[in-house]
């Protein structure tokens, strides 16, 4: 026999709410296969719980248009601060600064390499270090480093820390509505399952096939096993043809005249 198969995704959910109040319009509510405390929680959760989901859709939409432009300024801060502590490293092999000017920069006097860039936090931080360290040296005598200058550098950092600091509050908005949404998941699931098993019950003096189609008009979701729905029609098959038989009709003409 087919099984009842409870929603597992928020739209279905939903689905299956509206299903059991649309009934209310066709039939009087005293009428309903499903108590009206049930009716009554049903109205009161529904709106709060399609509220959470269109809030979640929100953010979730708003952080993705905005993460294009976030990648795009995480991209060129990387690239300016990773050519600024180049150019830097030239200026030092071709002699025009000395090896010892690195600690200005947070760097390794022996570190001839460029930092790793890859995470965010390390933009944020390589970016303030460079800007820091580039305006203490020149403070202290030493000539700017240009192609890029620190204003360009620091003009890029600037865009990609205000961005990244809005990316992150969109994420946290993200996180809170979904936050919410699990929590009325939870009494969603408990909702939709107190009203398929008061309309089953409901239904429960009706044949297996009567049952099930009076359960769906409220919403409940039957699902047939692998096979089962091929069998079943065989069997129904067989028993039309069965009626058809010769001796079933000679069965019947005898069962009346017993009577």
């Amino acid at each position: 026999m087919p099984y009842r198969r409870l929603p597992n995704t928020d739209s279905a959910r939903v689905r299956a709410m509206k299903s059991a109040l649309a009934m209310c319009k066709k039939l009087d509510r005293r009428s309903l296969a499903f108590s009206m405390v049930t009716l009554q929680k049903l109205e009161f959760f529904l709106p709060r719980f399609e509220m959470a989901i269109s809030n979640q859709r929100k953010a979730l939409a708003s952080q993705a248009a905005k993460n294009k432009k976030f990648t795009e300024l995480g991209r060129k801060a990387r690239l300016y601060i990773s050519h600024f502590i180049q150019v830097l490293n030239f200026s030092i092999i071709r002699g025009e600064l000395k090896p010892e000017v690195r600690e200005f920069y947070g760097i390794d006097i022996k570190d001839k390499a460029v930092p790793s860039l890859i995470n965010d936090s390390d933009v944020l931080k390589w970016g303030e270090q460079v800007i820091k360290g580039e305006q203490e040296r020149t403070m202290r005598g030493g000539n700017p480093i240009y192609s890029p200058s620190i204003a360009l550098v620091r003009v890029n950092y600037e865009n990609f820390k205000q961005a990244s600091n809005f990316q992150k509050t969109l994420q946290n908005n993200t996180h809170r509505f979904s936050e919410s949404v699990a929590q009325l998941r939870k009494e969603a699931d408990k909702i939709i399952l107190h009203i398929w098993n008061e309309v089953e019950e409901s239904f429960s003096g009706y044949s297996d096939d009567l049952r099930r189609e009076r359960c769906q008009e409220y919403g409940l979701v039957y699902v047939y096993r692998k096979g089962e729905r091929e069998r079943l029609q065989k069997k129904k098959e067989a028993e039309k043809d069965t009626m058809k038989l010769p001796f079933a009709s000679a069965v019947e003409e005898e069962n009346q005249v017993t009577r």
